[in-house]
């Protein structure tokens, strides 16, 4: 398992809007090339998610509670299950855990991405609360 937590000087209610907004994830998720399916996220419902390098997957939220989002996505021999935790004080801590034949060859490059996913999220905040 990979975590991270970092303070990211925003409203809770923002950093919970950038997390669900489903289509705009591959704006500041590099592993995503692209999303398909309902603007307006619920549990359980399935998008058609492209992955680099251009492989075919699904990506679902598997919960959406005030401060905790949580996302499920795979593409062929990779599974990502995530978590997205908000709290008052503006911490925001990510973890996710992999399995799969294409996830045990990725092992490595995937140290320090709950970090750089924080990075990106916190970049993403920034650019729509100071337009």
């Amino acid at each position: 398992m990979e975590q991270a937590t970092l303070t990211i000087p925003a409203a809770a209610d923002t950093v919970r809007a950038v997390l669900l907004d489903p289509l705009a994830l591959p704006l500041w998720n590099e592993a995503f090339l692209a999303i398909d399916g309902p603007r307006v996220p619920a549990a359980g419902q399935a998008y058609v998610l492209r992955a680099r390098p251009g492989m075919n997957g699904s990506l679902e939220y598997t919960a959406i509670e005030p401060d905790r989002v949580e996302m499920s996505w795979r593409v062929p021999g990779f599974h990502e299950v995530g978590s997205w935790t908000i709290a008052t004080t503006g911490d925001v801590t990510h973890a996710f855990e992999h399995t799969g034949p294409l996830a045990a060859v990725l092992r490595r490059s995937y140290r320090g991405i709950a970090a750089v996913r924080l990075d990106r999220l916190a970049n993403r905040v920034r650019q729509l609360t100071n337009p």
